[in-house]
């Protein structure tokens, strides 16, 4: 019976105690309910559902809408790459910015015309001593001014400024020559420009530099090294040829350079080359054998399948007079087309050009203006003249 008794004892305890534990565990999940219905639904379909909408207590203001979501920056654009200007080719000198010796030796003399109430003997002289230490020549000097002394005395120029205008216009009209300026170029065979000259007035040089204005162009373009006699000579314009991205043709060092020419004209026409540039021999142009070698060059070079329309003579512009004299000589040989002077920047004597074209009848188709490889430019006769005075 006493057993019975503390088996009942312990059951009411144990119920009791269940009670008691079992009430706040309840009360708190009570409490607990309303805070799990305010949290956010599930995402469904990759959006989130709209919370519940519930009624505002009595007498108390519906609570302020909870702010919307900001937006989800992505990674930040790139920003857009800015084209990089083109780099075009070198703005070309003109006359004016390189002449400046020439220019400054005529001008003052002009000046000093214009200073005077008329034109008299001093002044004729002035612009005498002007004309021929520019190099224009003493004949080509004397023809200018006395043309222009004839038309003074017979009242058709009046005043130092008719004289200095005409005197533009007379020399503007000594630059004009049947052959032109333009360079030419064969339409139905290899092209071959000829490049003579002594040495030391920068034919070589002159090669390279034609080589690259000639590419610029779009025309393919293959070098010949027909000076063989003289060391290094290949080696400078192999040198040019890795500049300007052209081909050359070398053949062995003192070797037959017609030769050499002639390989050129072949390569180039089995590769579709537009224009050889053959440099020749520069040693005295008064030795005989040379002369006859240029000329045997010519023979070589404008055989089918190529044909020289062009035979450019180099000449430095600072030896002045002494190149109307290899000018004659190399005139005589091979035919001379045409002139690049070269050096004009340096040079005083510019007024060898109208020398050249006048005495000799020879078009001036390129000068050079500095050291720089785009400093070889087409010859402008106007804006050259108009460089001489301005």
């Amino acid at each position: 019976m006493l057993a019975l008794w503390i088996v009942l004892a312990v059951v009411v305890a144990a119920l009791v105690v269940g009670l008691v534990v079992a009430v706040p565990r309840r009360a708190r999940r009570r409490r607990a309910a309303p805070r799990a219905a305010e949290a956010p639904a599930p995402v469904l379909g990759g959006e989130a559902a709209a919370p519940p909408t519930t009624a505002p207590a009595p007498g108390r203001a519906p609570p302020p809408p909870p702010p919307a979501p900001a937006p989800v920056a992505g990674p930040p654009a790139a920003p857009e790459a800015e084209a990089e200007p083109e780099a075009g080719a070198a703005a070309a000198p003109e006359l004016r910015e390189r002449m400046g010796k020439t220019r400054g030796l005529i001008s003052g003399y002009v000046r000093a015309l214009r200073a005077r109430s008329s034109v008299d003997d001093d002044a004729w002289d002035g612009l005498e001593e002007a004309l021929i230490r520019a190099d224009v020549g003493v004949a080509t000097t004397t023809a200018l001014l006395d043309d222009l002394r004839a038309r003074v005395h017979s009242g058709e120029l009046r005043g130092a400024d008719a004289v200095v205008s005409a005197l533009r216009a007379d020399l503007r009209g000594s630059l004009d020559v049947a052959a032109g300026t333009a360079l030419a170029y064969a339409e139905d065979a290899t092209t071959v420009w000829l490049f003579v000259g002594v040495n030391g007035v920068g034919k070589t040089t002159t090669i390279g530099k034609v080589a690259r204005r000639q590419a610029a162009a779009g025309r393919s373009v293959l070098l010949a090294a027909g000076d063989t006699f003289r060391a290094a000579a290949g080696e400078q314009l192999e040198q040019w040829a890795d500049r300007t991205g052209v081909e050359i043709v070398r053949g062995a060092e003192g070797g037959d350079p017609s030769a050499v020419v002639f390989d050129a004209v072949q390569r180039a026409t089995a590769r579709g080359n537009d224009l050889v540039l053959a440099d020749t021999a520069g040693r005295l142009h008064t030795k005989v054998n040379l002369v006859e070698e240029l000329k045997k060059i010519r023979r070589v070079a404008d055989r089918p399948p190529g044909r020289v329309t062009e035979v450019l003579l180099v000449l430095d512009a600072t030896t002045g007079q002494n190149g109307l004299t290899q000018a004659r000589q190399f005139l005589d040989a091979v035919g001379v087309t045409g002139v690049v002077l070269t050096k004009l920047d340096g040079s005083a004597k510019g007024g060898i050009v109208i020398a050249i074209q006048r005495e000799l009848g020879l078009p001036v188709k390129l000068v050079g203006l500095g050291e720089g490889p785009d400093d070889l430019v087409a010859f402008d006769a106007d804006e050259f003249v108009d460089a001489l005075f301005e």
